[in-house]
């Protein structure tokens, strides 16, 4: 009876492990086929309330097995969703890494836009970087001394190294023309090369930004000390009006702040990217509204995309980790991902949400098309880091055959033959053999496409939003 009851046990258990598999096959197969979500909700669903059973199981001691479980980059909202690139970028514009020499002349500059996390990042960017010569932090101080290693000069151009040098969150037509200057490289001699400026930024989605915004200032924050610096001068009241007659704006309500037709938080984003030369700086009579903020739009996606690095808010791990892949440095603690901010206890009806959209459709599309090229820059990034994994394995495997034939007294086969063909063609493939694979050889144009050597659910991995 004892030995019956097991084979049944035994049988079930063998049922169950099945049926299990069956499931996890088809919830990536939904995924594949409805990367969307929207044609197949229910199905999305279940496959939701699955990634968040088995993650519960795995806390339990039921470890999945394979990329899924070991992979870091888990999907920020718990769910399989795949990212479908909807934006085509040059090569150029995906493969990002920059030769950065903090020992020589070089300097990375940020771009500080209010309310994008910027505070968290710069402090990062000061204390949180394994470098040969820390960043001296005092308590009590503001701001940090980040010098090059042997040199008393700063490689950083930040709030928390410099200090506010061109004004309070200086945009990028302020900082391309008061950066070099600063840093004392206007006309650099003739015997040293041109300083190299890496200028970085961080941005968020716009609708939480703006109510981030919204409810700094009811607290009394003004920026009144910005200088808004464009061909060389401030601009006139009339130009830049006040939305407010007192001190500041404290206790303003989102009705009033959204009312303002000179809020500056309106298209903030677009516009501390944008060079504001190319329509009049703040003089808007130059040419209609929706024609100025057109060519700003323009010009900030241009800068986006010429920038040595950006990151997203919304997306703490990845922007840790294309930072450190561009700038070839490590952050000594990961980077957290804090949703609890002021912003998103913020409840807004849904008309509200739609009118902030609005207000903000210049920066609405920046960040979607920042979005993409982000999460495909990331992929670009993960895809490489694979294939080079993948080759440094084959290298070494190589190398461990050729110890095992030396210590076993084997004889190897020898290159040259009596054939000169034959020899020429087993050089090449040799040569093709020791050839480390180049850095950004068919990634693109169809990058994302599957490697017929990767493994599936590497493949699978390598589409989901990852954070």
């Amino acid at each position: 009876m004892d030995e019956k009851s097991n084979r049944s046990f035994s049988r079930h258990h063998r049922l169950l492990i099945a049926l299990f598999m069956v499931l996890l096959f088809g919830v990536i197969m939904v995924q594949y086929m409805c990367p969307s979500g929207a044609e197949c909700q229910t199905l999305h669903t279940l496959g939701s309330w699955f990634k968040i059973w088995s993650t519960s199981s795995s806390h339990s001691g039921h470890v999945l097995q394979g990329s899924v479980s070991k992979d870091p980059y888990l999907a920020e909202d718990r769910a399989l969703v795949r990212f479908i690139p909807r934006f085509n970028f040059s090569k150029n514009d995906l493969y990002r890494v920059v030769d950065f020499n903090i020992k020589g002349d070089d300097v990375i500059v940020f771009l500080h836009i209010q309310k994008t996390g910027g505070t968290t990042f710069g402090r990062h960017l000061v204390r949180n970087i394994q470098l040969e010569r820390p960043c001296e932090c005092h308590a009590g101080q503001k701001k940090c001394s980040c010098y090059r290693p042997g040199k008393k000069e700063t490689w950083l151009f930040s709030r928390f190294s410099t200090g506010w040098s061109c004004g309070l969150h200086a945009d990028w037509t302020e900082l391309t023309n008061c950066v070099p200057s600063r840093m004392g490289s206007q006309e650099p001699p003739k015997n040293l090369p041109r300083r190299n400026y890496y200028y970085i930024t961080i941005l968020r989605d716009p609708v939480s930004r703006y109510l981030s915004e919204w409810r700094h200032v009811q607290r009394g924050a003004t920026w009144k000390a910005s200088l808004h610096v464009c061909d060389g001068r401030s601009p006139t009241l009339s130009e830049l009006p006040s939305c407010y007659s007192g001190d500041d704006w404290s206790g303003c309500t989102l009705q009033e702040f959204m009312d303002c037709p000179y809020n500056l938080a309106n298209n903030r984003q677009t516009r501390m990217l944008a060079d504001l030369s190319l329509v009049g700086c703040y003089n808007v009579s130059a040419m209609s509204e929706d024609e100025r903020w057109a060519v700003l739009l323009e010009s900030a996606k241009r800068n986006l995309r010429s920038m040595a690095f950006f990151g997203l808010t919304e997306y703490q791990r990845k922007t840790q980790y294309l930072f450190e892949r561009t700038f070839n440095l490590e952050f000594i603690a990961p980077f957290t991902q804090l949703n609890g901010t002021r912003a998103s206890s913020v409840e807004v009806p849904a008309e509200t949400q739609h009118r902030i959209r609005v207000l903000n459709k210049w920066d609405v599309e920046l960040y979607e098309y920042a979005r993409d090229l982000f999460l495909q820059r990331f992929q670009v990034a993960r895809q490489q880091e694979r294939r080079q994994a993948r080759e440094k394995r084959l290298q070494e495997r190589r190398r461990l055959r050729e110890r095992l034939a030396v210590k076993q007294g084997l004889q190897l086969k020898p290159i040259g033959t009596n054939n000169p063909a034959k020899d020429h063609h087993v050089q090449t493939e040799e040569q093709q053999k020791d050839k480390p694979a180049a850095d950004t050889e068919g990634l693109l144009p169809n990058w994302w496409e599957g490697d017929e050597n990767d493994d599936a659910m590497d493949d699978y991995m390598d589409n989901v939003e990852q954070w």
